[in-house]
C-alpha cells in the first residue's frame, strides 16, 4: 500500500509541477495549520457541572448514539484517539463548563486556572495548543434569555465576572502552554418574538464587554474574540449580539471577530466575509460548522462552502491571520468519527487550496480572460489532490483513506460498549 501511495504521489507531483505548483511546499505550509478541535462534540455539550439544561441558551444536541463521555478522563481519552487519526499537530477548544472542581460547587464567576489544570497538563503532554470559551448558557442565571445584556444589574454583574475570570484563565493557559489562547465570547441573548426596544440591550452588552475587556492582557498569552449569531432557539426574532454589532465592537476595540459558519442566513457565505473584515481587523477566528437550513451544527464535510473558505484563506494570504476551529455537536453518530471526519475534511480542504495554481488563475483574471478563468477553475477540480492528501497522511503516520474508520469501530467495541 505504501508503494502505491508513493507512486501515486510522484505522478500527482509531476502534474502539479506542470502548473507551477510545488506539492512539497504545499504540504509544508499545511503543517503550519493547527485546527482547534472542539471538546464538546465528545459529550454533546454537557460539561461537568450540571447547572442547567442545554437548551437554556438556544442550543440543542440531537441523537443518542452510545459512548458519550461522562468524565474529563473519558473525554480526554476520546480526544486522544481522535487526534491519533488526524495528520498534524493541532489544538483543543474548551468551554468553561468543562472545569474539574473535584466535586465541589464552584459557580462560573469563581472559576480559576486551577479548575483547568488537568486540561492544561494534558494538552502540554501532547503538544497541543488550547482555546477557551466562557459559557453563557445552561445556567439558572441564563434562563431569562439575557446574560451580558440583562436589565437585571445582578445578573449582568455575575456574567461580567464570569467573563473576567475566563480571560484570566485563557491568559494563564497561553502562558503555561507557550502558545496564545483564543478566549471567545458568545452569548445567546435575544427574544423569541419581536421586541420594542432593540437599542437598550445592545447598549448594556457594550458596557458589559467594556468591563470584561478593561484589563489589558498580554497578547502573547491571550487573544480576545467576540462572536455573533443570526438567531437561536428562543431568540428567533432578535439577537442582541448581531454580526453588525460585533463587527463594530471589534473594529473599535481591537478584539478579534469570530465568524461561525452556522451563524448566518443560509444564503450568506462566510467565505465572502473573510477578506472584508480582515481589511479592518488584524485577525479573525473561524468556527467551522455545517448548518442545514438553520444553525444545526452538522459535522463538517467537503462541501462547496468549506472549499471556498479554505481558498479564501490561502488566496488572500491570510493563513497567519485566521484561527481555524470547528464547532458542531452530532449525537446521532459515533462522536470520535464526527471529530475525525470534520478535522480531516478541514485539513484536506486547506491542502487542496494550497495546491491550486493560483498565479495562473490570477493572471487570467488580470488579463480579463474570464473564459480561461472559468475553464481553469473547472479543470483544477479534477487535479489529483487526493494522491497528495494520502501521501501527507502517510508521512504523518495517520491512517490513509477510510482505514481510520476501522480503528474507530474497534475503539467503540472496546471502550464505548463499557460506558
Amino acid at each position: 500500500m505504501t508503494e502505491r501511495i508513493e507512486s501515486a504521489y510522484r505522478l500527482a507531483s509531476d502534474r502539479y509541477r506542470e502548473l507551477g505548483v510545488d506539492t512539497a511546499e504545499a504540504m509544508a505550509r499545511l503543517e503550519e495549520v493547527a485546527v482547534s478541535m472542539h471538546c464538546w462534540q465528545g459529550d454533546d455539550v454537557g460539561g461537568f457541572e450540571n447547572a442547567g439544561s442545554l437548551t437554556d441558551g438556544g442550543l440543542m444536541a440531537t441523537g443518542n448514539y452510545p459512548g458519550k463521555a461522562r468524565t474529563a478522563e473519558e473525554l480526554r481519552k476520546d480526544l486522544e484517539k481522535a487526534y491519533s487519526l488526524i495528520p498534524g499537530r493541532h489544538r483543543v477548544n474548551l468551554h468553561a463548563i468543562y472545569a474539574e472542581t473535584g466535586g465541589k460547587k464552584v459557580d462560573r464567576n469563581e472559576l480559576t486556572i486551577e479548575h483547568f489544570a488537568g486540561w492544561v497538563d494534558w494538552a502540554k503532554s501532547l503538544g497541543l495548543g488550547m482555546d477557551f470559551n466562557p459559557t453563557y448558557f445552561a445556567h439558572p442565571k441564563a434562563k431569562s434569555g439575557f446574560t451580558l445584556s440583562s436589565a437585571d444589574d445582578g445578573i449582568r454583574k455575575f456574567w461580567v465576572e464570569h467573563g473576567i475570570a475566563c480571560r484570566k484563565i485563557g491568559a494563564e493557559i497561553g502562558k503555561r502552554l507557550g502558545k496564545p489562547c483564543v478566549t471567545n465570547v458568545w452569548i445567546p441573548d435575544g427574544s423569541k418574538d419581536v421586541p420594542i426596544d432593540r437599542k437598550t440591550p445592545r447598549s448594556l452588552l457594550a458596557k458589559s464587554l467594556d468591563a470584561i475587556f478593561a484589563e489589558k492582557l498580554d497578547r502573547k498569552n491571550n487573544l480576545d474574540s467576540v462572536e455573533s449569531k443570526l438567531f437561536g432557539i428562543g431568540s428567533e426574532s432578535y439577537v442582541v449580539g448581531s454580526h453588525e454589532f460585533y463587527v463594530g465592537y471589534a473594529v473599535k476595540n481591537g478584539t478579534m471577530l469570530t465568524l461561525d459558519t452556522g451563524h448566518f442566513h443560509p444564503t450568506e457565505k462566510v467565505s465572502d466575509k473573510i477578506s472584508a473584515v480582515l481589511l479592518f481587523l488584524d485577525e479573525v477566528q473561524l468556527h467551522v460548522s455545517r448548518g442545514v437550513r438553520w444553525d444545526s451544527d452538522h459535522v463538517v464535510i467537503m462541501c462547496d462552502e468549506l472549499s471556498s473558505i479554505a481558498e479564501e484563506i490561502v488566496r488572500g494570504g491570510f493563513m497567519d491571520r485566521v484561527h481555524i476551529g470547528l464547532d458542531y455537536f452530532d449525537a446521532s453518530i459515533n462522536r470520535i468519527a464526527a471529530w475525525v471526519i470534520g478535522m480531516r475534511c478541514m485539513l484536506r480542504s486547506m491542502l487542496t487550496a494550497l495546491l491550486e495554481p493560483t498565479e495562473m488563475l490570477r493572471k487570467a483574471e488580470r488579463d480579463g480572460d474570464f473564459t480561461a478563468r472559468l475553464a481553469l477553475l473547472e479543470e483544477v477540480k479534477a487535479l489529483p489532490a487526493s494522491a497528495v492528501w494520502d501521501y501527507y497522511c502517510l508521512s504523518h503516520d495517520a491512517p490513509v483513506g477510510e482505514s481510520w474508520l476501522r480503528e474507530v469501530k474497534t475503539y467503540e467495541k472496546e471502550v464505548f460498549s463499557n460506558r
